[in-house]
């Protein structure tokens, strides 16, 4: 329940001169040694205990979202970490700024439109009306397509199988996702792979996490891979090349340029 009136509280953590909670669990005594992080994450977070289908989903999830080589969050990274070593968590800060609607961060509006389509009296009709404005607008739909993976992302059919054999979902959100794909693969006149937000998305969803929340998950998991591209920045600088490459690949065309080459 959202507390709209009077003095601010939190249930999330509580201290005494001897002890430290955890919402009503006990640090020392219930949780270290006792718990892994993924229940006491999921437990702060959906402020329940959760079931064991939501542990396997969100390590799932959380093992998907946590590499994908040098994109922009692991190259920005990269370039703080050789601009300013002594400042790791600004690297792997910088680095999570660009978990966003474009990148990583996808899955969020990806389940925008799973929730349309869910409260929809027809679902597959939704589902076309979803696709057709995006294909008017010329515009992607979030959760599908991928310039990397053709003709489909392994990752996003992994998940979604993973879910498929977990009889305690209700599959609402995944029946969601496959009204979109069909959708979407009919207004492009082609197959559209569903990319692994995509699946993420449903998946979440599936286990009760609120959209809005969605992209936390993200910034959880994508964290642990900044720190591993740092660990390798220690070990094997790419930065000074990243930059090197850059410069050289994007010439400069102003006057200066224009006139020594005349």
């Amino acid at each position: 329940m959202t507390n709209t009136v009077g003095t601010p509280v939190t249930s999330l953590c509580t201290h005494t001169l001897t002890s430290l909670h955890y919402r009503d669990a006990n640090l020392v005594d219930d949780l270290v040694g006792q718990k892994t992080f993924t229940e006491v994450m999921l437990m702060q977070i959906l402020n329940r205990k959760p079931r064991g289908v939501d542990l396997r989903i969100t390590d799932a999830v959380l093992i998907v979202l946590m590499e994908h080589g040098l994109t922009p969050s692991a190259i920005t990274t990269r370039l703080i970490y050789m601009s300013a070593p002594e400042n790791l968590q600004g690297a792997v800060a910088a680095g999570l700024m660009a978990v966003g609607s474009s990148f990583v961060g996808t899955m969020e509006n990806c389940s925008l439109l799973l929730d349309r389509i869910a409260a929809a009296s027809d679902p597959k009709a939704e589902a076309m009306t979803i696709a057709l404005d995006h294909k008017n607008l010329k515009k992607p739909v979030p959760g599908f397509g991928h310039h990397l993976h053709k003709p489909v992302d392994p990752r996003a059919y992994k998940l979604l199988d993973l879910a498929r054999a977990e009889p305690e979902l209700s599959g609402e959100k995944i029946r969601a996702l496959e009204h979109l794909s069909a959708a979407v693969d009919a207004a492009a006149g082609r197959a559209i792979t569903i990319n692994a937000t995509g699946a993420v998305a449903a998946l979440l969803g599936e286990i009760g996490v609120a959209t809005r929340v969605m992209r936390g998950f993200a910034v959880i998991s994508r964290a642990a891979g900044l720190v591993a591209h740092i660990v390798e920045e220690q070990t094997s600088p790419s930065g000074r090349f990243i930059w090197d490459t850059i410069e050289h690949a994007i010439p400069f065309d102003g006057a200066a340029n224009r006139a020594e080459n005349e």
